[in-house]
């Protein structure tokens, strides 16, 4: 048998979600490897700050624009300046002549390929902005297109639902926060993490009992506040794209502005909490949405709670155990449904906007 034949082979061999979850438990070394590099990048980075800052403004898509959801919280506590998601199609599209004189653009892209990712970032940068990249390829467009590339050094990724990636750039968001002000990434934080991320993924079993109480739901709401909004974002992305389960992502906050109404037809919702001071209304949601009828699942270590991670981790850094547990969750259900999750029907790796 030739080498192009085994090849060939062993990838008809590979059982579902191989991929998926061999890049799901490569990532407590490759979060230990990039935090190992925060001080280099630091400097790099506080050499690239405008001297008055005005601000910074985020853009991505996908779960890439989840991690930058929740790396606005830190940036903004850090800096004490707004930060903001940009909306690409402004300057992609109604070729809006945008000053960004005085701000950080931070564009977002685990390939590097996205075409608007990469013309928003030229755009910004040739309008005065300092632009960082944070990518998973420092040879990619979106490299190409900054003044400085934080490479997230995640190795290959290929599964089509992105893993490792992700965490990386939530990681990345920290250091870049740390980098420009406080935010408590200091070296024990770090330390400590990729053994926390470890323990969450050497402990599935919670989460299989999550992808039973799913089994027969035709729907799925996902629920958080605060910083870890971006990674209930991200939960509900990889169920929707590894099972075709329909799905959506609230701010505790903005579910009681009307769509709580949802509770009544007795939809399953899983909400995410970390001790700070946004899980006592997380947990208020949680009761308010099962006095209407909804099935409810709590996840954090907090009281009540069906689904834990480490309770040390600061709040800070709780999106990456969050967005671990989701990612369980995804991988878990999808084999439960009898579905490849490394293979999605009709998705690709990169999508091109």
């Amino acid at each position: 048998m030739t080498s192009r034949n085994m090849i060939s082979s062993a990838a008809t061999d590979k059982l579902p979600g191989q991929l998926m979850a061999s890049e799901m438990a490569e990532q407590p070394n490759r979060l230990a490897a990039l935090l190992s590099r925060r001080e280099e990048l630091g400097k790099e980075l506080r050499s690239l700050v405008p001297p008055d800052l005005a601000g910074t403004v985020l853009v991505a898509r996908g779960s890439s624009d989840h991690a930058a959801k929740c790396g606005a919280y830190l940036l903004e506590m850090s800096t004490g300046r707004p930060v903001a998601l940009a909306s690409p199609s402004i300057q992609t599209l109604y070729r809006s002549g945008t000053d960004y004189s005085g701000y950080l653009l931070i564009a977002v892209s685990q390939s590097g390929q996205t075409p608007e990712i990469v013309e928003v970032a030229q755009l910004a940068r040739a309008n005065g902005a300092r632009a960082i990249a944070i990518t998973n390829d420092s040879l990619s467009p979106l490299a190409g297109a900054a003044d400085l590339v934080v490479p997230l050094e995640a190795g290959r990724e290929l599964a089509v639902p992105a893993t490792k990636t992700v965490t990386a750039q939530l990681v990345a968001f920290a250091i870049i926060a740390q980098a420009l002000g406080e935010i408590g990434l200091d070296e024990e934080v770090a330390e400590e993490l990729p053994g926390q991320v470890a323990q969450v993924i050497d402990d599935p079993a919670p989460v299989a009992g999550l992808a039973g109480w799913l089994r027969q739901a035709d729907r799925l709401v996902t629920v958080a506040r605060g910083i870890l909004y971006g990674a209930a974002r991200e939960a509900a992305l990889k169920v929707a794209e590894t099972t075709s389960l329909f799905t959506a992502a609230f701010s505790a906050a903005d579910l009681r502005h009307g769509p709580i109404a949802i509770a009544s037809n007795g939809p399953r919702v899983l909400a995410f909490a970390h001790p700070g001071p946004t899980s006592r209304d997380v947990v208020e949601v949680v009761t308010e949405l099962r006095k209407r009828g909804a099935s409810v699942r709590l996840a954090g270590p907090v009281e009540g709670s069906d689904v834990g991670w480490p309770s040390s981790a600061p709040e800070i850094l709780a999106p990456v155990l969050a967005v671990v547990r989701g990612q369980q969750l995804a991988l878990s259900l999808a084999l439960e449904l009898g579905r490849d999750p490394d293979s999605p029907p009709g998705l690709m790796k990169v999508t091109a906007t």
